[in-house]
């Protein structure tokens, strides 16, 4: 139930928006966890006095830091897919209401 100074998302009513919830709270951990990591990157390399001579060639390096934010992409995108086509899945409804709304002037 959303109370004064909550930010979260409200409650769901539906399996998609389960889903949804969901894949906010996966998707901003990551964002987190992404933001975290470079910053403690960042004051670990401005503190730091001692540098490395054999980085220049350093294949291993380059490797894991291409392919590191490439799992990351594929492991936000598969819940990400998996969403689209839950909900462009059509269920007959039993009853279907219309609302009209005309504004005065």
């Amino acid at each position: 139930m959303q109370t004064w100074l909550n930010f979260y998302i409200q409650d769901s009513n539906t399996p998609n928006m389960n889903q949804l919830i969901f894949f906010h709270d996966f998707s901003m951990l990551m964002l987190v966890l992404i933001t975290t990591l470079i910053l403690y990157m960042f004051i670990f390399l401005i503190n730091n006095k001692i540098t490395n001579r054999f980085l220049l060639n350093e294949h291993m390096i380059e490797t894991i830091w291409t392919i590191t934010p490439m799992m990351i992409l594929f492991l936000i995108a598969i819940p990400s897919l998996k969403i689209l086509y839950m909900t462009e899945e059509f269920f007959s409804p039993i009853l279907t209401i219309k609302s009209v709304g005309h504004q005065w002037y």
